[in-house]
């Protein structure tokens, strides 16, 4: 019954041999996905993809073959019951949007999960609609398609981009490291990060391509060759880049900058972290944003010198609970005692040279769902649109201290 799903891996560009898929048709007569769709994702993964690289064409390829085939969020299995036949999801004006944030304000975590705990002991079936009770497409805290300015989603998908907490299970994709459309354009712009290198002492022995080109013209054609020094490669970068969520539909264009930047020879030291939305007390050390492959953003501040240029890639675009509250962050299970701001302002403090890359077009920046957080990270970075032309500006801020 699996058989077209090795043709969608192949064609989505997956070397996956006959040996591996008989591997995989032995490792499910004896029961080790566990009967799950998710088990199987696991399996397969682990038999049929040699390379992280290709995890990105393994999700795709999954998602093409499995569409429409679900596991319940495993939350509980009575609200699973609750959450079936949802209505459709509401979209809230951003007018009605503000009315609710002034009625109904940022909630305290420890209350929200109180709350949640008397609506699983109290509630006996479903509700849609309402702004009580946990269900779809209402304003209540607990849910799925509606609006509440803070509460907690359960499974559904992201609409209005303002829950506190997710208690479903994340799935992100994970940037390419292959992409080749744009990816030249990129590295062009990424080498005037040369600038930040000195020349060695030494004999000038490396030919100067654009003073002898100079020379030249200036000597009615004839040849004129001109010496300079090596360049002593001292640029340090950090790139920090969110991932999942409404970056999504970026993953292409940060998929080029992602491989121009892992492309470039320029540099001292590269270092990748990433974070969902805001940063917290971890940093990533892959797109899974998985707590067990992450070190402590406190370490990082403390380790790394402050000559450090920090480039930050992300729509700044969340729930405003995620940025200023503590316990803000998005995760389940995952808390923070002191709210994003404050590890934003300390990262641009220790790092002066520092500029921040949004997808989203600057037109948009006043007036998408989450400005209000996009406006408060504009006063801690330089902000400039994920663009070659926006790329060419933000390479020059880092020239100087902000």
């Amino acid at each position: 019954m699996y058989t077209n799903f090795f043709y969608t891996l192949r064609r989505e560009g997956i070397p996956v041999s006959i040996t591996e898929w008989l591997t995989l048709m032995e490792a499910l007569s004896v029961g080790l996905a566990d009967s799950s769709l998710s088990g199987f994702y696991y399996l397969a993964r682990a038999i049929l993809v040699k390379s992280e690289s290709h995890f990105d064409q393994y999700d795709l390829a999954f998602q093409k073959y499995f569409q429409g085939i679900e596991t319940p969020a495993q939350l509980l299995d009575q609200v699973s019951k609750w959450m079936e036949n949802p209505l459709p999801p509401k979209m809230f004006s951003e007018e009605e949007r503000n009315e609710l944030l002034k009625k109904l304000g940022l909630p305290d975590w420890e209350s929200l999960k109180a709350a949640l705990e008397e609506r699983l002991r109290t509630q006996d079936g479903a509700h849609h609609g309402g702004g009580n009770w946990i269900g779809t497409g209402g304003t209540s805290a607990f849910g799925h398609s509606g609006f509440h300015p803070g509460g907690v989603r359960i499974g559904g998908e992201s609409y209005g981009q303002s829950a506190v907490k997710v208690a479903s299970e994340r799935n992100y994709r994970d940037y390419r490291s292959d992409e080749t459309l744009g990816v030249r354009q990129f590295e062009v712009a990424l080498r005037k990060l040369r600038q930040f290198s000195t020349r060695l002492d030494g004999l000038k022995d490396q030919l100067d391509l654009d003073d002898t080109i100079d020379e030249t013209c200036k000597n009615a054609g004839r040849l004129k060759l001109v010496w300079t020094r090596p360049r002593k490669n001292s640029v340090k970068v950090i790139v920090l880049m969110d991932v999942g969520g409404s970056m999504t539909p970026y993953a292409n264009i940060c998929s080029q900058l992602f491989s121009a930047v892992h492309k470039s020879s320029h540099f001292k030291d590269l270092k990748f972290y990433y974070f969902h939305n805001c940063i917290y007390d971890l940093l990533y050390l892959d797109a899974s944003n998985n707590p067990r492959k992450a070190v402590k953003t406190e370490d990082i501040l403390s380790s790394l010198s402050s000559d450090y240029r920090v480039v930050i890639i992300g729509d700044a675009a969340m729930a405003p609970s995620e940025l200023m509250m503590s316990d803000g962050n998005i995760y389940w299970g995952l808390g923070n005692e002191e709210p994003g701001i404050t590890w934003l302002q300390r990262i641009a403090k220790k790092f002066p040279y520092n500029v921040w890359l949004n997808p989203l077009p600057e037109k948009y920046w006043d007036r998408v769902h989450g400005y209000q957080t996009l406006k408060i990270v504009r006063d801690i970075f330089p902000m400039f649109e994920l663009t070659l032309e926006g790329l060419d500006w933000a390479i020059k801020k880092l020239m100087v201290r902000k």
